[in-house]
C-alpha cells in the first residue's frame, strides 16, 4: 500500500467528530451574559453624570405610573444613594465580567482546551458558594403558596445549571477539545 493510499485509509475510518448542542447552549449562555454584562457597563458609564432619581422620575412619568406611590418613593431613596464611583465600579467590574465571558464564549466555540476548564472552574467555583446561600438564607414564615414563589427557588436553580455545566463539560471535554496534529 503506498504513502496516499494508506492516509486515505485512515481518513475514511476516521468517525466524523459528533455535534455538541450542549456544547452551543452553553456557549450561547456564554455570549449572553458577556454581551449583557458590557451593556451595563455602558449603562452604568452613561449615567455617572445624571441625576438619577430625577432620571427615575421622569423614567415613572413617561410609562404613566405615578411618582408619588410609596414604593416608587423608596426605590427613588434608594436610587439617591447612588453615587458616580459607584457607577465607575460598576462599569470596570462590567467590563471584566464581560470580556471575561466573551473569552470563554469564544474559547468554547474553538474548542480550545483552555476554555473548556475555564468554564469547568468558573462554574465549580460558584458552586460551593450557592450551596451556602441555599443552606444559609432564612426564609421567613412562608406566605407563598406556590412553590414558584420560593425565593429560594432562583438559587437552587442557578446551582442546578451550574453543576450541569461542570459535569456535561468534565464528562465530555475529550469530544469537545479539537486535537491539532
Amino acid at each position: 500500500m503506498s504513502d496516499k493510499q494508506q492516509q486515505l485509509a485512515v481518513m475514511v475510518t476516521e468517525p466524523k467528530p459528533k455535534r455538541a448542542p450542549t456544547l452551543y447552549f452553553i456557549v450561547g449562555v456564554k455570549l449572553l451574559k458577556g454581551v449583557g454584562a458590557l451593556l451595563l457597563a455602558i449603562g452604568a458609564f452613561r449615567l455617572e453624570d445624571n441625576n438619577l432619581p430625577e432620571d427615575f422620575r421622569k423614567l415613572l412619568e413617561f410609562l404613566h405610573i405615578d411618582p408619588e406611590k410609596k414604593f416608587f418613593l423608596e426605590i427613588a431613596d434608594r436610587i439617591s444613594e447612588i453615587t458616580a464611583d459607584n457607577l465607575k465600579w460598576v462599569s470596570k467590574l462590567s467590563i471584566i465580567y464581560g470580556l471575561f465571558m466573551l473569552v470563554q464564549a469564544i474559547g468554547l466555540a474553538c474548542r480550545v482546551s483552555w476554555a473548556v476548564w475555564l468554564v469547568i472552574l468558573e462554574s465549580a467555583f460558584f458552586i460551593p458558594i450557592e450551596v451556602f446561600e441555599l443552606v444559609r438564607r432564612h426564609v421567613p414564615n412562608s406566605d407563598h403558596p406556590h412553590l414558584l414563589a420560593h425565593p429560594k427557588l432562583g438559587i437552587a436553580v442557578v446551582l442546578v445549571v451550574n453543576v450541569t455545566i461542570v459535569w456535561y463539560l468534565f464528562q465530555n471535554r475529550d469530544r469537545i477539545i479539537r486535537h491539532h496534529a
